[in-house]
């Protein structure tokens, strides 16, 4: 079985890209949802995140905003973060990944918005990274989560620079204008994708 990982920087389209790719009966799995569930009450995870940060869980349960604006201001604390839901993220994955090549799958995608800040990449047979211009996150970025334009930013620089990603990634779909742009793109992308990963039966 091929993997793929999908990524992009925050309000880049990635999330769009990831229903699309579901939608073709894809097994896919969100790594944001993985992060939901291993912070769920009463997991490991969230005891150890109300130990390093008691304000951001409120009772018994996770306060993602106040979280990310804990984490979002002080890299020492994203990182931290960071080490303690990546590995069990990762292992996860691989988990499911098995699973899906165990049930006949051909291919499988990660979604996983950190993929090359982790550096995952090798993991996978490929990655298709999702472009979006900085100056269009930001504006979407402010309109989807009510941010500030320096909390956008902010979030933002805590993602590695597009133009570090670009040289990683084996296939890059441009957002940099309309929604049906951005479908007319995928649309042509992937197959060529799939038909070069995947041996023709």
């Amino acid at each position: 079985m091929k993997r793929i990982g999908l990524t992009g920087g925050i309000a880049s389209g990635k999330s769009t890209v990831a229903r699309w790719i579901a939608a073709r009966g894809v097994p896919l799995l969100d790594a944001d949802q993985l992060s939901r569930d291993l912070t769920r009450p009463g997991m490991p995870a969230l005891e150890r995140i109300a130990a390093a940060w008691p304000e951001v869980v409120r009772a018994g349960e996770l306060d993602r905003p106040s979280l990310a604006r804990v984490v979002f201001a002080d890299h020492k604390a994203r990182a931290r973060l960071e080490a303690m839901l990546i590995p069990a993220i990762v292992d996860a994955f691989e988990s499911w990944a098995e699973r899906q090549a165990q049930a006949g799958h051909a291919v499988c995608v990660f979604d996983a918005a950190l993929l090359f800040e982790q550096r995952l990449e090798s993991r996978f047979d490929g990655v298709l990274l999702v472009a979006a211009p900085q100056d269009l996150q930001i504006e979407r970025l402010m309109a989807r989560d009510a941010l500030s334009r320096v909390e956008a930013q902010r979030r933002l620089a805590a993602q590695l620079p597009l133009a570090l990603k670009r040289p990683r990634a084996r296939w890059i779909l441009e957002n940099d204008g309309s929604f049906d742009a951005l479908r007319e793109r995928f649309e042509a992308l992937w197959p060529a994708m799939i038909a070069k990963i995947v041996p023709a039966t």
